[in-house]
């Protein structure tokens, strides 16, 4: 048994040193070895307390050509309130939140929240909660005004988001931004998205050491590489034409019911895009949009006979017009179809130059068939239709010009069967005032390194094509001179003759294609159009609008595109055309911050406007529109005082341009119905505003012209 038990004991002592060994081999291998089961000890090392920091890039502002900001990075805030009692270590200085109660009602007055849903998410289990929907995306100022309350337990995290101080304004050309899934800010629509690259910059990183409880570790190296911030970009816009444009088209659509309706303006020489605002439109800041498709180069559609332009042109160019010689109008046959003019019976033998002014359906297909559909649709391509203009917003389309058979190119020679965008319209009608050449369109003015305030990118005038000469150009700059300020009452553009400088232009109604094809029948199932450039004598703007299933007479496509028109003449001096009483219409604001409000007030009344005045202190902290822009008399201009509340002005009359602006000053919500002026609103006059609070806006369109009303002999002339 003592011989057993002593082998036993031998055994197990070998057994034991031969482990031992085993492991301290290991260990010798591991200690000598760089790679051990494919894993580099080394790096997995410095891998177990080596932390890397991204630097976000910050993306870069979009501005108007005037400097005005018009997309911007800011910080936005959302609010959390700490739950965990753990987190107090002073009773003096609580760091959670102790009274769950006082806490909702008090928060309740500055975030979009009842006391109730505040209370319910301060019962909740967890260490914090964060305060939604109401306690997020706040700006620095409603941030700081809650953190002045000092209230135990809440906090904010801090993040970054997209702003567009002026909301709806030149949206569609802006565009607007969306975070993906890693909090990234990436461009959607208009330059947003065609300069994404550019605007977002080079994110940076931080690494370093860190030790247990995450700090970094004194006297180890740290390796750092700076965010490169984007582009900033200056964009062609004018802020005062834009403003033009915004505050027309609005009002047009206030006034009148349509579908949709885009006006744009352009330098004449240079190509470059002042404005183009469109109605329905949309907020970036709040992404309320129907239609992603921004007008100006997304939709397509038959242009009429503003297409009569560039086929008379054509004509002149290949030496087959003769603007003396006549012709028999009012319609004739092709085979077995029928060209007839707008007015189904003509006015006899007239000359092709009254046939211009006359917009003759029959004079153009005349002269497109005595061309011949190749050059026709050669020169069509020449001017760009067809193809995209590579102007900097995305989603362009191309349009289509393809006609085939014989009566198919009688039709494009007064703009039906084809399909064309206001950009390319506006692109050939450069050709017009730069003697037959066609320029480039662009809305890009300059690129800047943020870095070192360097111009990377400067746009200039670029010319594509020589496609006339210089007397054809002129001779049909003056059949639209004609077309506008003629006294002959049959010319299609009398009504868009103005006061203040001298105006040339064509006219265009184009059919609309049903859904089961064929074009609708009825009064206002149509596209209207004006293509016009000013002042004739030396014209510097072009101007292009269009306007879908308009429900009044085309006086009121006149009346928006004359105040543009003599808003950009006097805004600019072009002519001393204007009678004295209209000269001092317009007026450049002037910066207000920080002044005296009743000497500002009384200054602004003397200059004829409107002045709505928010708060009843006596320093002006805020104003609308801003210093620069332009009003013209009996405008509104609010002007904020540096007032702890503020009363609901009562809004009954004022267009929902005039209620953006309101809200914008006092951060309201604004929830806005219908259209026209408004009929209603949910906040009572005179009742105190809380900023951040949503309000209910009812419009009522005043003056509507009902279909059986409508009497306008022009709304049918280019069929």
């Amino acid at each position: 048994m003592k011989n057993s038990t002593i082998r036993i004991s031998y055994i197990g002592i070998t057994l034991i040193f031969l482990a031992f060994g085993i492991i301290s081999l290991k260990l010798i291998f591991v200690s000598t070895s760089k790679v051990v089961d494919g894993v580099n000890i080394k790096k997995f090392a410095e891998g177990r307390n080596t932390t890397k920091k991204i630097l976000s890039a910050s993306r870069g502002n979009i501005y108007s050509e005037n400097g005005a900001v018009l997309a911007q990075n800011v910080n936005s805030y959302t609010v959390i309130a700490y739950l965990e009692k753990s987190r107090t270590t002073d009773k003096k200085h609580p760091r959670h939140v102790v009274d769950k109660e006082y806490t909702a009602n008090v928060l309740s007055k500055y975030i979009n929240m009842t006391p109730q849903e505040i209370l319910d998410l301060l019962n909740n289990d967890g260490y914090q909660v964060e305060l939604g929907p109401g306690g997020r995306n706040l700006s620095e100022r409603k941030k700081q005004e809650i953190a002045d309350l000092d209230l135990p337990g809440i906090d904010f995290i801090s993040s970054s988001k997209r702003y567009y101080p002026f909301g709806d304004f030149a949206s569609y050309l802006v565009g607007y931004t969306k975070k993906d899934d890693t909090g990234k800010i990436n461009g959607e629509l208009g330059v947003e998205a065609y300069y994404n690259s550019e605007l977002t910059g080079t994110d940076g990183f931080m690494t370093y050491q860190q030790d247990a409880y995450g700090y970094r570790m004194v006297n180890t190296p740290v390796i750092k590489e700076d965010a490169e911030s984007g582009k900033d970009i200056y964009l062609t816009i004018d802020s005062n034409v834009q403003m033009y444009l915004e505050n027309t088209i609005k009002s047009l659509a206030d006034k009148h019911s349509l579908e949709w309706a885009t006006v744009t303006v352009a330098n004449a020489k240079t190509g470059a895009i002042l404005g183009s605002a469109s109605v329905p439109s949309f907020d970036p800041n709040k992404l309320n949009i129907t239609d992603y498709n921004n007008p100006l180069v997304s939709y397509s559609y038959e242009p009429g006979s503003t297409m009569k332009i560039f086929s008379f042109m054509a004509a002149i160019n290949e030496g087959k017009y003769d603007g003396n010689a006549t012709y028999s109008s009012g319609s004739f046959m092709i085979g077995e179809d029928k060209v007839s003019d707008w007015n189904k019976v003509g006015w006899g033998n007239i000359t092709y130059d009254t046939g211009f002014t006359y917009s003759s359906n029959v004079a153009a297909a005349n002269l497109g068939l005595s061309i011949g559909r190749d050059k026709l649709i050669d020169y069509y391509e020449k001017l760009g239709f067809g193809t995209k203009t590579g102007v900097e917003i995305a989603n362009e389309l191309k349009g289509e010009i393809d006609p085939i058979y014989k009566i198919e190119v009688a039709n494009a020679s007064f703009g039906q069967g084809i399909m064309t965008t206001p950009i390319q319209n506006i692109k050939a009608l450069t050709s017009l005032a730069n003697k037959g050449s066609v320029l480039k369109p662009y809305i890009v003015d300059r690129i800047v390194d943020t870095s070192n305030n360097k111009v990377i990118y400067k746009s200039k005038r670029k010319v594509e094509s020589k496609v006339f000469s210089e007397e054809t150009a002129e001779k049909v700059f003056d059949l639209m001179y004609q077309t506008v300020n003629s006294e002959d009452e049959n010319t299609t553009g009398q009504i868009y003759r103005t006061s203040s400088t001298t105006l040339a232009g064509k006219t265009g109604t184009a059919q609309i294609v049903g859904k089961y094809g064929g074009y609708i029948s009825s009064d206002y199932d149509n596209i209207r159009s004006f293509a016009g450039l000013f002042p004739y004598e030396n014209p510097e703007f072009i101007i292009y609008i269009s306007v879908k299933k308009l429900a009044a007479p085309s006086t009121a496509i006149a009346d928006s595109v004359k105040s543009i028109v003599e808003s950009i003449a006097k805004y600019k001096n072009l002519s001393d055309l204007q009678v004295e009483e209209d000269k001092s219409k317009i007026i450049k604001i002037k910066n207000y911050i920080n002044k005296d409000v009743t000497s500002s007030v009384d200054e602004l009344q003397k200059l004829g406007l409107n002045v709505v005045v928010l708060g009843s202190k006596d320093v002006i902290i805020n104003q609308y529109p801003e210093k620069k822009m332009s009003l013209k008399k009996g405008d509104k201009i609010f002007l904020l005082t540096n007032d702890t509340e503020y009363l609901m002005p009562d809004m009954t009359g004022w267009t929902s341009s005039e209620v953006n602006n309101l809200c914008n000053l006092l951060e309201l919500k604004p929830e806005i119905n219908g259209y026209g002026e408004v009929k209603s609103q949910s906040i009572k006059p005179g009742d105190k505003i809380l900023k951040g609070t949503k309000i209910v806006i009812n419009l009522e369109r005043k003056n509507i012209v009902k279909k059986e009303e409508i009497i306008d002999e022009s709304q049918d002339k280019e069929e």
